[in-house]
């Protein structure tokens, strides 16, 4: 339904994956050859840390309702910043409308988040979901979209604390609420979430059939395996990229996330580990 990337590492500009790469998420928003829509035009958004910043400050955003492709303004800003930790995301709207509080990344004091897929009914499932979040959170929503109402709840189930198992009682809490509404399979997608420092990337769905994510190959094996390409050399050793789908066809340079797991990219590299998977 929509495609994302997350970046940690060395300061980078976003342009370098959002715009310069071969299948960059600007191509992607014209022509996604593994989602469910071949075209993401409506709406955009980059969340980025600014470099240099004390932990725990809150990420900058820039959203748009415009396709990714048409705004000119995505340009300059992607070139202009350089951050050791972004998010970026082109939307095809499932049916909140097209609005800029309804395009992700969203944000929650240094938290940001964002998500590829839905929640099957949620126009059924959406007074259970929304009474669930915490009243002390209720207010700082700002559009309709189920995945800002996955981002609230899994804040109010202790997302700060603890990602991992936030996401989970949240996914348990909404598929609960599923089977009691007579929704089927109800959580479908890709999620992201990052403090500022850490990324921690979901790839659930309640039939087990989730949409693709990948992870890049660590960037030192790639410079040396494609020492003539020049676009690798921007990349310091510290360099994460989890994706909705490769940037680039280069052989072995993206890396399949398994179904129902977590990745996590810190500054010791990346780790999966089992999600919701009993």
């Amino acid at each position: 339904m929509c495609r994302w990337i997350a970046y940690r590492g060395e300061p980078l500009h976003p342009a370098t994956l959002v715009l310069d790469t071969p299948h960059s998420l600007v191509a992607q928003s014209l022509n996604s050859p593994l989602g469910k829509e071949t075209v993401n035009g409506d709406g955009f958004g980059i969340g980025w840390y600014p470099a240099d910043t004390a932990p725990g400050t809150a990420p900058a955003l820039f959203r748009s309702i415009e396709p990714a492709w048409f705004d000119e303004n995505l340009s300059e800003i992607a070139h202009a910043v350089e951050s050791p930790l972004f998010f970026a995301h082109v939307r095809a709207a499932a049916g909140p409308p097209i609005q800029q509080t309804n395009c992700h990344p969203f944000r929650h004091e240094n938290w940001m988040f964002m998500h590829n897929g839905g929640l099957r009914q949620f126009e059924v499932m959406k007074r259970d979901i929304l009474l669930a979040i915490d009243p002390a959170l209720f207010g700082d929503i700002r559009g309709t979209t189920d995945s800002e109402a996955v981002f609230y709840l899994a804040l109010s189930r202790g997302l700060r604390e603890d990602p991992e198992a936030a996401m989970a009682v949240t996914l348990r809490e909404i598929e609960a609420i599923g089977a009691r509404l007579s929704v089927p399979n109800p959580v479908q997608g890709t999620f992201a979430v990052s403090d500022g420092s850490t990324v921690w990337a979901f790839r659930y769905s309640s039939e087990h059939a989730s949409r693709t994510l990948y992870y890049s190959e660590d960037i030192e094996t790639l410079q040396a395996t494609y020492p003539d390409i020049d676009r690798l050399k921007v990349f310091g050793r510290g360099a994460r990229v989890i994706v909705s789908e490769p940037l680039t066809d280069l052989p072995g340079a993206f890396i399949e996330v398994p179904e129902s797991t977590v990745v996590v990219a810190d500054g010791t590299g990346y780790r999966q580990e089992p999600f919701l998977r009993d």
